[in-house]
């Protein structure tokens, strides 16, 4: 079940939404390719979290990236990472 997103020859810049969108299917490529290949999820898990905050550091700093981190306990508590699935 690959996703293929490939931009057109001759478009411009995604804008930043657009960005997202794609590279969480990218995320989501690499990961269904790695559970076929036995890696636990919550492995990709940890590795997904380091390479994030590894970039985000090589982007913003330590200090930015550290008080960008602080707040995602409280995203994480109100749901914002949650997803809902419907029962049928």
């Amino acid at each position: 079940m690959a996703i293929a997103i490939r931009m057109p020859p001759g478009r411009g810049p995604l804008p930043e939404h657009e960005q997202k969108q794609v590279a969480i299917g990218y995320l989501h490529e690499a990961w269904a390719e790695a559970r076929l290949d036995g890696i636990d999820g919550d492995c990709m898990a940890q590795a997904c979290l380091f390479a994030a905050l590894s970039e985000l550091v090589n982007t913003y700093g330590e200090d930015a990236t550290a008080k960008f981190a602080k707040g995602l306990s409280d995203r994480i508590s109100h749901g914002e990472f949650s997803l809902e699935f419907s029962r049928q």
